[in-house]
């Protein structure tokens, strides 16, 4: 993918740097994107960068889309919402927002970025799940599952690189939600 500058005025300015952040980023990671080169992806000045989006780290955050993220659908039967939970986090219609996942993991080692990444799971996910989890450990339970789903979000690149179909994904769905299932009922 090839990222080039197309001049910007007015309202769209924030657009375009977003737009170019959120390429960028993807394309190549945090760490190896700078505030001049978005800039130069969306024909600004670097100082419109910080202008609109104070940081790169905010910048980052703001593009990244997991601020804005519902999370799973969490209000169905407790007797197979292991299932369901690996299910949506595997659907494939989801693939941007586990390649945003990623990013953001792999930024994780600046401060902003992970405050807002654990901020973001506790919003849309731990403290709701915790909410509906039965029984004992509640707290601990949803902690562990968030990083089961997680660490599958991570890893679900190289592992469907190895399956051949859709009938391959509904074993994993099977089989991971089995897991996640273990810790729904552990109360």
């Amino acid at each position: 993918m090839s990222i080039t500058a197309s001049p910007v005025t007015g309202s769209t300015t924030r657009e375009a740097i977003a737009a170019s952040a959120r390429a960028m980023f993807a394309e190549r990671g945090y760490t190896a994107t700078s505030v001049r080169a978005i800039a130069a992806a969306a024909g600004v000045d670097p100082a419109l960068v910080i202008r609109h989006f104070v940081s790169k780290e905010q910048l980052f955050v703001a593009v990244m889309g997991w601020t804005e993220n519902p999370g799973p659908e969490l209000d169905g039967p407790l007797e197979t919402l292991g299932r369901t939970l690996v299910a949506h986090v595997l659907d494939p219609a989801r693939d941007a927002e586990r390649r945003a996942y990623a990013t953001m993991v792999q930024a994780s080692d600046n401060d902003a970025v992970r405050a807002s990444l654990r901020d973001a799971a506790r919003v849309h996910f731990i403290d709701r799940l915790t909410a509906r989890l039965p029984g004992a450990d509640v707290a601990v339970r949803a902690e562990l599952i968030a990083a089961q789903l997680g660490g599958l979000m991570q890893g679900w690149p190289t592992i469907a690189e190895t399956l051949a179909d859709d009938a391959d994904r509904a074993r994993v769905v099977d089989l991971y939600g089995a897991s996640i299932q273990a810790l729904v009922d552990a109360g």
